[in-house]
């Protein structure tokens, strides 16, 4: 059950980021270092996407924990 809400809740982070770019529901950040040039968003609590935009394309590197989790 918990997968199908974390699903959903991507699809509807997907669809917003296609509106609105970097604006946008769940509080864009943009990312510093080595992740410079890609943005997060919360998904819930735990899991963070992270992704950008390229050539209108959005590229997704991560939509599971937090980048800094180890």
């Amino acid at each position: 059950m918990q997968d199908k809400k974390i699903l959903k809740k991507i699809n509807q982070l997907l669809a917003d980021i296609e509106r609105n770019g970097n604006d946008g529901i769940d509080h864009p950040e943009p990312l510093k270092g080595n992740l410079s040039g890609y943005w997060s968003r919360a998904i819930d609590e735990k899991h963070r996407l992270v992704y950008k935009i390229e050539d209108g394309l959005i590229k997704i590197i991560q939509c599971k924990n937090h980048y800094n989790d180890k």
